[in-house]
């Protein structure tokens, strides 16, 4: 049984303002693994002060300090590389080799791009007599999510660091132990008192707290759609940055001249990858009208592979849902998508055959969706593929589009140029053509209710900074 029973606070382990606590819940087998402290205003309150102080001095840190500091850390996190993935699959189910071979590497990798990035980022630029310096936001809250846990908190932190920020972290309630490592992490780190903190807790309380706190300078958030509005109506009275990594419904068009039985095969694999889990996962499967029953077959076929089961078992390619809200959810909205129409040629409701406990459900590929069924328009967040057909190139690209979201697409075609040529088209913030991989140095966030502002590489270190122009810096050279 673990317990988080304290929070960090200015480099310290600090009990909780409460001493009450949240059960975490393994999602394989619905038994509870450990407690969380369930952290207060008050306790974000000190960790703000903590995190505001701090602030004062590692704002003025020169590049070479905080280059020897993600140094520090990542030589840390490679040592406990393997303890990372097993926390994750411990909290929130990812097969062990996914967790070994994508989820505990991001991390890493979201690190060493943003070291990489810090040695030649120029924080200060000239124009004409003008001097426009680049600086620290301030301090920054961050909120982050269940499906990815490790990948977002990296991918914040990095680049807070490498810019000079401080921060407050509250990690996802449901899976709190890979924020609790990496904590230990940065404390091995040697990383300087206050700039780094975590609050434990619930988003109706601790981020709640962050969000409206008014030495809070920025907020930092990924997680639905409907968390990031809340986030942003919260954040307004005090006009402090917010920058959200947000939901998507995310359309892959599969062109004519498409390798059907590779693109299908591998594009329906991709959904199930995390158990559906995944934000841009690409879950509308555009493709002509009239070879749907191909593509239907081939998609079938695919999900059949999927090996469902105990995450740490060998040979497991898809864990469970993460938590019973989500598995609750996902299972409605197959029901849903069946009670409208779309015809199921996989999966379906219900737990997989021989499975009686855990949040385990069925990879399922539905056929024959139209645009405007509700699995077609909202985000499910499961193994949940939907194939819809299209008459023409351009009716593709309308159905692609016409979405709330805009995070994610992806083009398919033996013709390069003419993938390209339909991207362009597409209103997403990023597109994968013929299954490109991902690019942590770009990028990464979306158009429309998929949020604002862009997280990885060099853009993101833009949203923690602010401009500041210095007119006549050079006037009297």
């Amino acid at each position: 049984m673990k317990m988080l029973d304290k929070n960090y606070i200015n480099g310290a382990w600090v009990p909780g303002e409460n001493q009450t606590f949240r059960d975490v819940v393994n999602p394989a087998t619905e038994e509870v693994s450990g407690k969380m402290l369930l952290g207060t205003a008050g306790d974000v309150d000190a960790a703000v002060a903590a995190a505001k102080a701090a602030f004062e001095t590692f704002s003025e840190t020169t590049r070479e300090e905080r280059l020897a500091i993600l140094d520090r850390i990542i030589t840390e996190y490679k040592k406990r590389m393997p303890e990372m993935a097993a926390m994750i699959t411990l909290e929130m189910g990812a097969p062990a080799f996914l967790a070994n071979k994508a989820h505990a590497p991001s991390g890493l990798g979201h690190l060493m791009t943003a070291r990489k990035i810090l040695e030649t980022f120029p924080f200060e630029e000239d124009n004409g007599p003008t001097r426009v310096a680049k600086e620290p936001i301030g301090v920054v809250g961050m909120i982050t999510p269940w499906n990815w846990p490790i990948n977002q908190i990296a991918c914040k932190v990095a680049p807070a660091i490498a810019t000079g920020c401080t921060m407050l972290l509250k990690p996802s309630e449901v899976a709190p132990y890979s924020c609790q490592l990496f904590t230990e992490i940065m404390d091995a780190a040697d990383v300087p008192a206050g700039v780094y903190n975590v609050v434990y807790g619930e988003g109706l309380t601790v981020g709640e707290a962050i969000s409206g706190h008014p030495d809070v300078d920025m907020v930092s958030v990924t997680g639905s759609t409907r968390m990031g509005a809340a986030v942003q109506a919260n954040a307004a009275k005090t006009i402090k940055r917010v920058t959200q990594e947000l939901g998507g419904k995310s359309a892959n068009i599969i062109l004519d001249d498409a390798d059907f039985e590779e693109v299908v095969t591998r594009e329906t694999l991709s959904v199930m990858r995390n158990t559906g889990q995944t934000c841009t996962a690409l879950t509308r499967m555009l493709v002509p009208a009239d070879r749907m029953d191909e593509a239907a077959a081939i998609a079938a076929k695919a999900a059949e592979t999927v090996i469902t089961g105990d995450p740490t078992a060998e040979g497991t390619t898809m864990g469970p849902i993460s938590n019973a809200q989500q598995f609750e959810k996902v299972g409605l909205l197959i029901e849903k998508g069946m009670a409208e129409g779309a015809q199921v040629v996989a999966g379906g409701t219900g737990r997989p055959d021989g499975v009686d406990k855990g949040y385990f459900v069925k990879p399922t590929v539905f056929a024959g969706v139209t645009p405007d069924m509700t699995i077609a328009r909202e985000e499910i967040f499961g193994p949940v593929l939907s194939i819809i057909g299209y008459k023409d190139e351009d009716e593709a690209v309308r159905i692609a589009n016409d979405s709330p979201y805009g995070l994610s697409g992806a083009v398919q075609s033996s013709d390069v140029d003419r993938a390209r040529r339909v991207a362009s088209k597409m209103r997403t913030g990023m597109v994968y053509i013929n299954g490109a991989a991902g690019d942590l140095s770009a990028p990464f966030g979306g158009y429309k209710q998929s949020g604002n502002g862009r997280e990885w590489g060099a853009h993101a270190f833009n949203d923690f900074l602010e401009l500041k122009s210095v007119l006549g810096y050079h006037a009297a050279e």
